[in-house]
């Protein structure tokens, strides 16, 4: 498989080539799928890092839940992890203290548009309000804008792609393992498939608003970590700054 090294991914500027699907991974999902043009190279498009440290990044999609989420936060704080949130505009707005509970205990948080729509059937003006939307509502919240953007379902075109990395500098972040936990198979299930898929340098996709992924974390967690698996968040495993850490300036964006 041909996979990207984290230094060509640094050299390549905002992001990293895009990577093919390990063939361990469980089978894309009819509604959460990779793109078609997924195996093509593509500076605005990551879905996993070779990485020269076993590390790999756990992202958490579609919240804050009001109960999911804190608990959630509770077990990655009881092991000391970080982790990844790609949270939705209209959430954050909704439940900005666990919004910004996620920023001040170290984990990283992404831009998951405003209302998670099918973007890839939506015009270009319609799509950079979604994403500029909820970017302004996560800087409002905590004082920093998201610097990766993870599409709903998957579906954002490699135009697409490539035309918001060069707009608002933001690489689209997929995933090279998917539990599909969306379709609630149960907590053993979830936990079993994240850790028969996962592997270094991988980009894990979940959903912290089920209850059934909240109840497998435990097992996956510790599971990773007796591996010998630690966890990073997006921008580290790309071998960006940690998010906390970075000097941000707001700018007022166009369409």
């Amino acid at each position: 498989m041909n996979r990207l090294s984290r230094r060509h991914a640094l050299v390549a500027g905002l992001g990293a080539c895009a990577l093919p699907l390990s063939a361990t991974n469980v089978a894309a999902r009819p509604l959460i799928a990779l793109p078609d043009d997924i195996v093509r190279t593509d500076a605005a498009t990551i879905t996993a890092v070779r990485t020269p440290s076993p590390v790999v990044a756990m992202t958490f999609d579609d919240g804050p839940h009001p109960t999911h989420t804190p608990r959630l936060l509770d077990m990655l704080r009881e092991r000391g992890l970080r982790a990844t949130f790609y949270l939705i505009g209209d959430r954050v707005v909704t439940y900005p203290a666990i919004a910004r509970r996620i920023a001040e205990e170290g984990h990283e948080i992404g831009n998951h548009s405003w209302s998670h729509p099918f973007l890839d059937r939506m015009g270009d003006n319609a799509v950079i309000r979604e994403i500029d939307r909820t970017t302004d509502a996560i800087f409002q919240v905590t004082g920093r804008p998201p610097v990766t953007f993870r599409p709903p379902y998957g579906a954002f075109t490699r135009r697409q792609r490539t035309w918001l990395n060069a707009n608002r500098s933001l690489p689209t972040i997929l995933w090279s393992v998917d539990p599909q936990d969306w379709r609630r198979p149960g907590a053993p299930t979830i936990a079993n498939r994240i850790l028969q898929a996962s592997h270094q340098g991988a980009i894990i996709l979940s959903h912290d608003i089920h209850r059934g992924t909240i109840d497998a974390m435990p097992h996956t967690l510790d599971g990773l970590s007796a591996r010998g698996l630690h966890f990073v968040t997006v921008s580290q495993i790309i071998g960006w700054p940690l998010w906390q850490s970075r000097n941000f300036r707001r700018v007022t964006q166009t369409g």
